[in-house]
């Protein structure tokens, strides 16, 4: 079944886009995360303008992380006073990212500069990831224990904050700073920034693994909205019917997903989540090298007064 979509110019199979909505959703709840880095490249891949795709999924990671959201400040697993620093470098990312989003698409560069994106971050995050999670499964098979965490130089850093749910003490240079990454990083690409915010929380900013993942859909939800607001007003690109259709199928997929991530231990995640996240990255690569069957497309750029 066929349904035009008004802001996206183009007739799509309805069944096509709700099951793409719910294999996604079925990712999300499986690993944990928004799944924009997954939904926004199918979106493109079955021709939708990246633009479009960007500014759509946007309102769709939004309404989807505020129910998880939800669900973590009732088991008091958010640390309100990180999502408070967090949202004021993530704000400023969202605004910043938008204005740079309307700048490259009045160059005409927006297109490929979203493809880069995703090859450069898809790529390079899925490596690690990948990578991290073989050798915590090696470490499993062997019998060997986790080298233990210690502080980092970020420790060091002044305008230390204590956060009482989190239980450290820590600057809030770099939590502003991570803040403003993931808002601009959204906003531009289309991500809620989940599956980079989580690790640098962890890994970088030592907070502990309770309340990271709900700290982060906080952040999310703030900055997902501000930006499908933000892309509303100023580029007129969200196509509402898109959205709906996607977040009726992300939110069944999410379902499934969350109960088939319960039977998968924590190694086998991140390498399978790796091993997700490089493959789209390299989809994009065969994308960018491969021959256009139109080698000139005429495309609108804007009407001057």
């Amino acid at each position: 079944m066929q349904l035009y979509l008004p802001i996206a110019d183009l007739p799509v199979n309805v069944f096509l886009v709700l099951a793409m909505g719910a294999a996604v959703g079925f990712v999300s709840g499986m690993f944990g995360i928004g799944g924009g880095f997954l939904m926004t490249p199918l979106l493109i891949f079955i021709g939708i303008t990246p633009a479009v795709a960007v500014a759509s999924v946007a309102s769709h990671i939004a309404a989807s992380s505020f129910s998880g959201a939800i669900s973590y400040w009732r088991r008091r697993a958010i640390d309100p006073a990180l999502a408070s620093v967090l949202l004021c470098g993530g704000v400023t990312g969202t605004a910043l990212g938008v204005w740079t989003f309307t700048q490259l698409r009045a160059l005409g560069q927006l297109d490929l500069m979203i493809a880069l994106s995703y090859v450069v971050l898809l790529t390079t995050v899925g490596s690690l990831m990948f990578s991290e999670g073989l050798r915590a499964l090696m470490r499993t098979r062997r019998g060997a224990v986790p080298p233990r965490r210690t502080h980092n130089w970020i420790h060091g850093l002044p305008l230390k904050m204590r956060f009482k749910r989190s239980k450290i003490y820590l600057s809030v240079i770099p939590v502003v700073i991570v803040g403003i990454m993931i808002g601009f990083i959204g906003a531009i690409m289309g991500i809620g920034g989940g599956f980079i915010l989580v690790p640098i929380m962890i890994y970088l900013l030592r907070v502990p693994t309770s309340t990271v993942i709900g700290t982060s859909m906080v952040l999310t939800v703030a900055t997902m909205l501000l930006a499908t607001m933000l892309h509303a007003v100023t580029n007129h690109l969200v196509d509402a019917v898109l959205a709906l259709i996607l977040m009726v199928g992300g939110v069944t997929g999410a379902q499934f997903g969350a109960r088939a991530g319960q039977k998968i231990r924590g190694e086998q995640l991140r390498l399978l989540l790796g091993l997700l996240i490089l493959s789209v990255g390299v989809r994009f690569v065969i994308e960018l090298v491969i021959r256009p069957e139109d080698l000139f497309t005429i495309r609108e750029l804007g009407v001057s007064g």
